[in-house]
């Protein structure tokens, strides 16, 4: 799984030099906040992506038992919560979006990969000789993202635009 970064590397290169040569922290700020403006449709929609996102499995087996879940977790709203956003002025500018797999619990650091396979395998309440699989709608994260580039970008281009006006 990838995150995704908004970057447009020339463009945003010469305007962090031209913004440090001008020495204008306000409008370095300015257009970090912009930036990270013009992110947080998709950070929002990618959580809501995942917390809506329908898992279904097997049927249980004639005499399976079942019993209570190992842990009290919800697994999409974990997920949802290690979505993060950066923006960045200098060095690489631009604004990334990823799951934070280290705010996510040791055993579920794989899961927001795992889960945009489409296909969820997993012992049954931990027990490693049984195993279940479930199902849900593949590739959540790249369609989401596909569905707010355009948007993005022609908002980081506007954003630029705005603040290459102001500077020269």
């Amino acid at each position: 799984m990838r995150s995704i970064q908004i970057t447009g590397t020339g463009q945003l290169l010469e305007l962090s030099r031209r913004l440090k040569a001008a020495g204008g922290p306000r409008l370095k700020a300015n257009l970090a906040r912009r930036i990270r403006r013009a992110a947080e449709p998709l950070h929002s929609d990618l959580q809501d992506t995942i917390t809506g996102l329908s898992i279904s499995g097997q049927g249980r087996k004639a005499g399976g038992r079942g019993g209570p879940s190992p842990t009290t977790r919800p697994l999409r709203a974990t997920i949802a919560a290690a979505i993060r956003i950066s923006v960045r002025t200098s060095g690489n500018p631009g604004a990334r979006v990823w799951v934070d797999r280290d705010a996510l619990p040791p055993d579920l650091r794989n899961m927001a990969a795992v889960i945009n396979t489409g296909r969820i395998r997993h012992p049954v309440f931990g027990n490693r000789r049984r195993w279940a699989q479930q199902t849900t709608t593949p590739l959540w994260w790249e369609t989401t993202i596909r569905r707010h580039t355009p948007r993005m970008a022609a908002e980081v281009a506007r954003v630029l635009d705005d603040v290459r006006d102001q500077i020269t």
